[in-house]
């Protein structure tokens, strides 16, 4: 669903247009007064693989289901370089000091049109939630699943990194713990 009905520009209400760019003829959300176009490029969001004691840090956010839990994520702010917003997004969200970071890899979310920039993070400190999230479970590397979806497969990605095969939610595990959000 797009939520682009109206030129920001002047208001005109936006049509689906043709137009010739680099690649040929591409049609895009474009305003036929001003010519606005609406690029509908990807949003950057930021994930940590968040290390507390040797331990992953798996959050649930209160609109989920009791049994979803999966990383810390957030969107990068004007001005901030993706490390310095997961450093944030951790702290923010967990109240946890990021010690070190470490890119683990850059994932495509399609279904959101978002562009998922991965890292392990190492943090210490005290847990405590932000209104956001609900719960949190500290995980042993070989106790942790995951999920057939953007994070999910840069938690495999890390997990393979350090020497274990991950696991996957089975198709009907996965369903079961996203119970209510589809």
């Amino acid at each position: 669903m797009n939520a682009w009905n109206y030129c920001p520009a002047c208001a005109t209400p936006l049509a689906m247009i043709a137009q010739e760019e680099d690649g040929g003829a591409v049609e895009r959300l474009r305003c036929p007064a001003c010519g606005f176009t609406h690029w509908n490029n990807p949003v950057p969001v930021l994930a940590a693989i968040v290390e507390v004691g040797g331990r992953v840090l798996l959050a649930r956010n209160a609109a989920w289901p009791s049994k979803m839990f999966a990383l810390i994520t957030g969107f990068m702010e004007a001005g901030e370089t993706p490390q310095e917003g997961i450093a944030r997004e951790v702290k923010e969200e967990t109240n946890l000091d990021v010690r070190a970071l470490n890119l683990v890899g850059v994932y495509d979310f399609q279904r959101m049109n978002q562009v998922i920039i991965a890292y392990h993070v190492v943090a210490e400190g005290e847990v405590r939630l932000s209104p956001e999230l609900v719960d949190y479970r500290l995980y042993d590397l070989p106790d942790l699943r995951c999920w057939p979806a953007g994070t999910g497969h840069a938690l495999a990605d890390w997990l393979r990194s350090r020497g274990h095969e991950p696991v996957y939610f089975t198709p009907e595990e996965n369903a079961e713990r996203r119970r209510g959000l589809d």
